[in-house]
């Protein structure tokens, strides 16, 4: 928005600046990591689509109904920015029909939402996910899990719950929902008035609100793995006992349900328990065996999970993990004769795989110094007409008492790893 000739990041929007882009950068890294090993491969789809891609994750939903940023473009089309990952990356799914079974892929994206900025929620907020589609096998949703609680703890994260519910078949989705929203309307007067429009629209939404009326009343509500038919409690139980295999800790949470539209089955959420209660949801998802089929493609199952970056730094941040890193110079070269050196130098030492600094504009010594112990570097080379004389450079220590030694330029490289 702009204030005179001034301007800054939009309502709900935000930078992020070195170091703090190097937690993200490590993050994501992370994630690549441990998705990769399991076979998942990287998807960059637009982060716009057309409405309807967006509109098939539930028409009674508050992401398509409130949330969503939809525009014309200029050729008449209805377009929409991407709310959430999962329906992008199925959509290219049915686009492109990959043969693999099941077809896997990790992703790291922007999604938008026009809503009530809040802790780690932003109106662009960024999100890791993972889809893997084709297989209605449980194990699979074991697997998908899996790999976000281990990707918790590659970052050092202890205090995270799992929580795992079941949504059952369409038909057991169905008749929860008819069955809640009677009894919701039963109870109605009771309900926060905020809540109430919701109970016709989509029932289950009205279990995730966090208003405190809503809630009392909730508490009694009937539960989905009551109503469970016998393939879905098989599939649950196989999923529950798969986690136990794996010694990954769970427990039911009946309000875990899921209102978006596409969810069958197993949905799971995790909660970092360093953050306030509230807003302490880290990542979850679940399974979604019928939306490759509204988007157009054939009957496909499939399960995935998104993950917010800016929440699970806040996460980080409340167990005192994933510190600040990135863009740090671990060696800085100072150059007191032309930059020449400065120049020559710092280029061979990043070439070499060593992060190195300089500083530019013909500087003194003393402020090219200041700068070294600014950039974080563990040593400053120094170049004087001394050094050039005689083919060597300085090499002092920025972190013990300011040690130093002369090194042959033709050694340096060697030098500075050696005492890194």
């Amino acid at each position: 928005m702009a204030s005179g000739s001034s301007f800054s990041a939009p309502k709900g929007t935000r930078d992020v600046l070195a170091p703090e882009s190097g937690r993200w950068a490590e993050l994501i890294a992370r994630f690549a990591q441990v998705t990769e090993r399991a076979g998942y491969g990287l998807v960059v789809s637009p982060m716009f689509e057309d409405l309807e891609v967006f509109q098939r994750v539930g028409e009674a939903t508050d992401i398509v109904t409130k949330e969503m940023y939809d525009f014309h473009d200029k050729g008449g089309r209805h377009i929409a920015l991407r709310p959430e990952g999962t329906a992008s990356v199925v959509r290219a799914y049915v686009q492109h029909r990959p043969t693999e079974v099941p077809w896997k892929a990790w992703y790291a994206a922007p999604n938008f939402r026009y809503e009530r900025p809040q802790a780690g929620r932003y109106r662009q907020h960024h999100q890791l996910g993972v889809e893997a589609l084709g297989s209605p096998d449980p194990d699979l949703d074991v697997e998908v899990i899996a790999l976000q609680a281990d990707f918790y703890r590659s970052l050092g994260l202890s205090q995270v719950d799992l929580l795992i519910n079941s949504m059952g078949t369409p038909a057991d989705r169905a008749n929860y929902s008819e069955r809640l929203g009677r009894w919701l309307t039963e109870r109605l007067d009771d309900l926060d008035p905020a809540d109430r429009d919701t109970v016709a629209s989509n029932p289950m939404r009205v279990l995730d609100s966090k208003r405190d009326a809503t809630r009392a009343v909730t508490e009694e509500a009937p539960t989905t793995v009551e109503l469970l038919s016998a393939d879905a409690a098989a599939h649950f139980e196989r999923v529950r006992s798969g986690l136990a295999d794996l010694g990954i800790d769970h427990r039911i949470e009946p309000r875990l349900v899921r209102g978006l539209d596409y969810y069958t089955h197993t949905t799971f959420e995790f909660a970092a328990l360093a953050l306030d209660s509230a807003q302490n949801a880290i990542g979850g998802g679940g399974r979604y065996d019928g939306l490759a089929e509204s988007l157009g493609g054939p009957p496909t199952p499939g399960v995935g999970f998104g993950s917010g970056i800016e929440r699970i730094l806040l996460a980080c941040d409340a167990e005192g993990v994933l510190a600040e890193r990135g863009g740090a110079a671990s060696a800085f070269v100072v150059d007191v004769v032309d930059g020449t050196y400065a120049r020559r130098l710092s280029t061979e030492l990043r070439r070499a795989g060593i992060n190195a600094g300089r500083a530019f504009d013909g500087r003194s010594m003393k402020s090219q110094m200041k700068s070294a112990d600014r950039s974080g570097a563990a040593l400053a080379i120094i170049v004087g007409d001394d050094e050039v004389a005689a083919g060597e450079a300085t090499v002092r220590d920025l972190r013990q008492g300011g040690h130093q030694d002369r090194v042959s330029l033709d050694d340096l490289i060697e030098h500075v790893r050696k005492r890194l």
